[in-house]
């Protein structure tokens, strides 16, 4: 192969030529990203000093001694000083005196290369006064970057709030019973003062700085859980006033009334945020509440014992004439006819016992105890009540819904409302008689109509009339009736409180009252209450039958029969002697307890409940060392301890109430020994 010289050289000048071009190449493309690179940088600061210019938060840069190097204009919008006045020193001059010296540590925690995250102080503007600013520094390359922001108004209103708090929570601290709480969504805690505190039986101290709503509700009563509960998520959804009166079960043993009322307040997203309100100690309002129920219904009851008392004498002669006829018909052997004058005597003690037992229950001392009732039972079963008390120049009419009337109120203080309102118009007829009428109708409650009442929802509503044909009332009178005291009648014939007492009954049920009358006319009262579907609750209304149980047999259990009354032990021993029960017997608690620890065998004890020397219960407390399994079957005259079973009577034991068939005894028994 011949070696060319000249291409060689050719080769080498390409190689030259190309070099250059490459060199020129990067050269302007490095060119080109410094043009890009400075124009980018002009423009980041340009939006930099736009935003340095335009901020309303103060910024500046100081160096480590805290002298200021750089601010921007909003400080002479804030303060009112300009930047030439600033500049150069320190902002001691500015500072509070207060301040100075946090203010003065925190820039050496900043020179010492720790951020501020929070920090507050004041400065003083050129008018003299002071503004309260919020800071945040970050310290870099031996600078302090600092951002502030005027939070002085926000104080203000921070300060007024607390001061009206304050001022709140003493207002309510001179008032007994009324304190303050907050329920804070995020942390689902309550704050909450020391009189909530008391009445919630919570401690004080950690219910200040907040307890967790489960702990807070802890002693709410097991019963008006599930209300409270609706009531807290319902306040949760929308704005408004919310309401509720419930009970707490406080540590102490007593049971606490509040009325627990509280507002929510939302985020501008509509999300809630807090809730804030009051309770109020209701217990003492709700005791007085209950003794003038009572007052009121001896009121009636005293209204009621002259009709009773000769009622009463009509239905002895029914049972005292057919037994001396029946003595004499067996002393001259002529038995053939003795069925019909024993059923005649049983029919008048039934209905003897029937009006007792109304009796006793309408004037025994209660609580408020809502259940499910059917209005028209309830009326029928005032009838024989209402017209031995009416007279016999006063007529009854009823007309009753052709349907149930099912409502939920407590049974016995309606029958204590209308058994009012009836003698309000027996008294309204006094001079010449008339016709008394009670009627139930089952009505519709438009949204027009409950719009003019308060906190009453439309819907469907039984409605219970009590009408006379009396003289009626003239305005002035129509437009107090409802009011508490208010009466027309002569001093020491009546409180005033009868009518308010209905007026709040319907409240209380979740209804209202109406009052219509004119002079000549008569005057109409209606009672409104929620419409509730029972039919499903009827079963547990109605409950056992006292005479459904097992059919006769005999049985040789030995049974202990402690009773005071001579009559009553022996009626209930012959009873059980002739099924062949071994029957030993007591006549007070004392003797019936000294029976039960001794080693005599006893299947079955039957005792009244009110003995001499210790009643019933206690006689059997006593006895359980002995007898820990000992089956009771106790008895009792008495319709409020009858109501009050659950209470008193543990596993193996019973009641029954007097007066019992002995079909009714005899089937307890044998249903108690199995």
């Amino acid at each position: 192969m011949i070696s060319d010289p000249n291409y060689s050289a050719r080769e080498r000048l390409l190689q030259t030529e190309n070099e250059r071009l490459r060199n020129e190449l990067v050269a302007l493309h490095a060119s080109h990203q410094s043009t890009a690179s400075n124009a980018y940088a002009a423009l980041g600061a340009r939006e930099r000093d736009l935003f340095w210019q335009v901020s309303h938060d103060m910024l500046g840069i100081a160096d480590t001694r805290g002298v200021w190097t750089s601010v921007n204009p909003a400080w002479t919008t804030v303060l009112g000083w300009e930047a030439d006045e600033i500049l150069g020193k320190t902002s001691e001059w500015l500072e509070h005196p207060d301040d100075r010296q946090k203010t003065r540590d925190e820039v050496k925690r900043l020179a010492a290369g720790k951020t501020t995250l929070t920090f507050e102080n004041r400065y003083r503007t050129r008018a003299g006064d002071y503004r309260i600013l919020s800071w945040r520094a970050e310290p870099f390359d031996n600078r302090l970057f600092c951002v502030a922001r005027d939070v002085t108004r926000e104080r203000e209103h921070e300060l007024a709030l607390s001061d009206s708090m304050d001022f709140a929570r003493l207002a309510l601290s001179a008032v007994s019973g009324v304190g303050v709480w907050t329920y804070d969504v995020a942390t689902d805690r309550f704050f909450c003062d020391g009189a909530i505190s008391e009445l919630y039986g919570i401690d004080a101290t950690v219910a200040l700085n907040g307890i967790a709503r489960t702990a807070f509700l802890a002693n709410v009563h097991e019963g008006d859980r599930a209300a409270l509960r609706a009531t807290m998520e319902g306040g949760l959804e929308r704005s408004g006033d919310l309401e509720l009166e419930y009970r707490i079960a406080h540590p102490d043993g007593s049971t606490r009334w509040v009325l627990s009322r509280g507002h929510t307040y939302f985020d501008k997203s509509n999300n809630p945020v807090r809730r804030t309100g009051v309770g109020i100690d209701m217990t003492q309002q709700r005791r007085l509440e209950d003794q003038l129920r009572q007052s009121l219904k001896m009121e009636a009851v005293g209204q009621l014992t002259g009709g009773l008392a000769h009622d009463f004498n009509n239905l002895l002669q029914g049972i005292t004439g057919p037994l001396e006829l029946i003595r004499r018909l067996v002393e001259l052997g002529r038995t053939n006819t003795l069925d019909r004058y024993i059923d005649m005597a049983m029919s008048s003690a039934q209905r003897a016992a029937g009006l007792t037992r109304r009796l006793l229950a309408f004037a025994r001392r209660q609580p408020l105890d809502p259940n499910f009732v059917d209005v028209n039972e309830l009326v029928q079963g005032l009838e024989e009540l209402l017209r031995r008390t009416m007279g016999e120049s006063i007529g009854i009419g009823f007309k009753l819904d052709s349907q149930p009337c099912w409502t939920r109120c407590d049974a016995n203080q309606l029958e204590s409302a209308l058994l009012n309102l009836s003698i309000n118009a027996r008294d309204a007829m006094h001079e010449g008689g008339g016709t008394l009428t009670i009627e139930t109708s089952r009505e519709r409650v438009d949204e027009e109509q409950a719009a003019t009442r308060h906190d009453v929802p439309a819907g469907m509503y039984v409605c219970i009339a009590v009408s006379d044909t009396g003289a009626g009332m003239p305005p002035d009178v129509l437009r107090q009736a409802f009011e508490p005291f208010f009466t027309t009648k002569p001093l020491g014939q009546g409180t005033g409180l009868g009518l308010s007492m209905v007026y709040g009954f319907a409240g209380q049920s979740g209804g209202f009252a109406a009052l219509e009358s004119e002079t000549g006319t008569g005057t109409t009262v209606r009672l409104f209450l929620p419409e509730r579907d029972g039919q499903l609750e009827q079963a547990a209304i109605e409950g056992p039958s006292q005479d459904a149980g097992l059919p006769e047999t005999k049985s040789t259990a030995t049974i202990l029969v402690v009773e005071d009354d001579p009559d009553v032990r022996e009626l209930v021993i012959e009873v059980l002697s002739e099924l062949n029960f071994t029957v030993l017997h007591a006549f007070d608690g004392p003797s019936g307890l000294k029976a039960l620890m001794s080693d005599t065998r006893i299947d079955l004890l039957i005792s009244d409940v009110g003995l001499p020397g210790m009643n019933g219960r206690q006689m059997v407390d006593a006895a359980r060392s002995k007898r820990p399994a000992l089956r009771v079957l106790f008895t009792t005259g008495y319709t409020e301890l009858a109501s009050a079973q659950g209470e008193l009577l543990d596993e193996g034991m019973q009641m029954i109430t007097k007066p019992f068939s002995i079909e009714a005894i005899v089937n307890r028994v044998q249903g108690l020994l199995g």
